[in-house]
């Protein structure tokens, strides 16, 4: 071998080629950091063994935990125009969504999925907040509507687990316009006599809060998740006093009678499986009637 080979083709390669992707081996807790294995971190659906802090879940994961095994189907969703309103901030709106598309892998902000839970029929929306906050656009209204009426034509469940800073401020009114677009789409979920059941995870604010969200006829938050429609800062401003330290939390919620469960993500397939059992029984026993 000359030195041209040993010595001087090295050293170029090593400029001209990216580094090997280093795996990361522990994952640090959000909220106590504790440092967590990582494979043991994903064997507890992104949960921290030490204080028990729920970690964000993405979509297809969600639906894994909650779906029984082989049996989840991805349903597509319409994607909406790139920049209805030609937005432009520090950036370009179209460079935002192609930034998040790129970082996630996903079109937008929601996946929806057909499945079984104990073997009863369900189309999940999971949001994802890793994309743009999971603020709520016209595709992801496209997405609540597209998994409303799935469930209608499935004779199956709607199961919502919202993660969203609100309506999505670069679509303006068009994204305004999604709030009472989905609660028409939850409306026609009610007229079909199916359930419709909500996981809230954090953090659920803003205009979600304020359309579907909070309309489920079973509500169900996971620990420690902020939920809420305006800012803890903006609400102390406006009534001029000063809040509980654990106001917005999934806790003070249920303690208040805004959910009606705190479920940590080990116990939600059974819990809800549960439900389900119960609820599709009792519209299989008014079908009769």
């Amino acid at each position: 071998m000359n030195w041209l080979s040993r010595t001087v083709l090295p050293k170029i390669k090593a400029l001209v080629s990216p580094e090997p992707a280093k795996e990361n081996l522990w994952i640090k807790c959000g909220a106590c950091s504790q440092m967590i294995f990582h494979r043991e971190f994903e064997e507890n659906w992104n949960t921290c063994n030490a204080c028990g802090y729920h970690m964000p879940l993405a979509p297809a994961s969600r639906a894994l935990l909650l779906c029984d095994a082989d049996s989840i189907e991805t349903i597509a969703v319409a994607t909406a125009e790139k920049d209805p309103l030609g937005f432009r901030d520090r950036k370009k709106y179209a460079d935002r969504l192609k930034e998040a598309r790129t970082k996630t892998g996903d079109d937008d902000a929601i996946l929806v999925s057909a499945g079984k839970i104990n073997g009863r029929s369900v189309v999940i929306a999971t949001f994802n907040f890793a994309f743009m906050g999971g603020s709520m656009g016209q595709t992801v209204g496209n997405g609540i509507v597209k998994a409303a009426r799935e469930a209608i034509r499935r004779n199956a469940a709607l199961i919502i687990v919202p993660s969203s800073g609100g309506a999505r401020m670069q679509e303006g009114i068009l994204s305004l316009m999604q709030l009472p677009r989905t609660i028409v789409a939850i409306e026609e979920i009610r007229e079909a006599n199916l359930p419709y059941i909500v996981l809230l995870a954090h953090p659920t604010t803003g205009g979600v809060t304020a359309s579907f969200a909070m309309l489920g006829d079973i509500q169900i938050a996971e620990p420690g998740a902020i939920i809420g429609f305006a800012g803890r800062r903006v609400i102390e401003e406006t009534v001029r006093e000063k809040l509980p330290d654990d106001f917005q939390s999934a806790e003070y919620l249920q303690e208040h009678g805004m959910v009606d469960m705190v479920l940590p993500r080990r116990d939600q397939k059974r819990v809800i499986g549960s439900l389900l059992d119960m609820l599709m029984t009792q519209q299989t026993a008014t079908a009769a009637e």
